[in-house]
């Protein structure tokens, strides 16, 4: 019961110190329930399918030799998991909204899934070649605070706001797997030192080029 310590905070705020029930209680219970069991059966899905495929791909790549082939996944699925990110649906419809089709939705998506892939491959490319991750970070957000003084203020709190978006429920467990199972494959790369991080420049990389589509349509 993961959510129990979650409940226990709405239902105390809500019953004690506000003093008043839920408005529509049974809808209510009923949405946490279904949250519950969609919790449990994402979960048992990532144990089954989605961690033991990302690192079954990472071998195989790293067994063929081919960084281009590897390279070329890495954008692939940075990509597409991105743009299936349902917190990055609902952020960039809200977006959207907000500025009255300034931002469209759907482009404002591309641009981010893009930041990712790259992003990841980056992350693949350091892994690869052993690099300390640091020199990549401290460059990266010397390029996120230059964008920063660069960008139109109506877009930096979006754009650092999208880092934490696209690394969520649907892009986190295939591209931890993917680190871990490349660094793993890799004689001299160490799972642990070496595998994890990719996650966090998935989330360096779109500030970046949400910024620099701010300063192409705002």
């Amino acid at each position: 019961m993961d959510v129990a310590p979650l409940l226990v905070v709405i239902f105390f705020f809500q019953l004690v110190v506000i003093g008043e029930s839920f408005p529509n209680t049974p809808r209510m219970l009923a949405g946490i329930a279904l949250v519950i069991a969609g919790l449990f059966l994402f979960m048992r899905g990532l144990e089954l399918a989605l961690f033991p495929l990302g690192e079954s791909l990472a071998f195989s790549f790293a067994a063929k030799g081919d960084v281009k082939i590897l390279l070329a996944f890495a954008v692939a699925i940075g990509y597409t998991a991105t743009m299936a990110e349902p917190a990055l649906i609902v952020v960039a419809e809200k977006a959207e909204k907000i500025t009255e089709g300034s931002l469209q939705a759907f482009t404002l998506r591309n641009t981010v899934a893009g930041g990712v892939a790259i992003g990841i491959a980056l992350g693949c490319i350091r892994i690869i070649l052993g690099h300390p991750i640091h020199y990549y970070f401290i460059a990266g957000y010397v390029m996120v605070m230059a964008m920063t003084a660069m960008a139109p203020t109506k877009i930096i709190g979006l754009a650092y706001d999208i880092g934490g978006v696209t690394t969520s429920t649907v892009t986190v467990p295939l591209v931890t797997a993917l680190g871990v199972g490349l660094a793993s494959s890799i004689s001299g790369r160490n799972p642990l030192i070496d595998g994890f991080g990719l996650v966090a420049f998935a989330a360096m990389t779109p500030m970046v080029t949400v910024m620099i589509y701010g300063i192409l349509v705002l």
